[in-house]
């Protein structure tokens, strides 16, 4: 069993900085890709971005510039550090962490809620 742990959401000005940060713990070796995903209520969950342990990046489009993902492998963590945010940005974070090896390959974090406002 794999379990993600979300922390750092709030509510910032626009314009404004926050530092998501997501744990990993359970019986796992590697996470071979760790993503943040976001959602608002009424649309799909979206990707924001990911980053696999070989150190391969994607973002979405609309956060390339402004958010920056890494990781620190050993310790199964993911951080997202969102710059420059905006009220669309305004959603609640989930963290996830894809091991297609285990039997169940998807874990999810319990979300954090990320509120852009003046």
């Amino acid at each position: 069993q794999v379990q993600l742990v979300e922390s750092g959401g709030g509510l910032v000005q626009p314009g404004g900085s926050l530092r998501l940060s997501c744990v990993a713990s359970g019986s796992i070796d590697n996470i071979l890709i760790m993503q943040w995903y976001r959602q608002v209520p009424g649309k799909q969950r979206e990707l924001v971005a990911g980053m696999t342990s070989g150190g391969s990046i994607e973002y979405a489009e609309f956060v390339k510039g402004r958010f920056t993902i890494s990781r620190d492998n050993p310790k199964n963590t993911v951080t997202l550090q969102m710059n420059s945010l905006r009220p669309e940005d305004t959603a609640v974070y989930y963290c996830n962490a894809h091991i297609p090896w285990l039997e169940v390959s998807d874990y999810w974090g319990q979300g954090t809620q990320v509120t852009v406002s003046s």
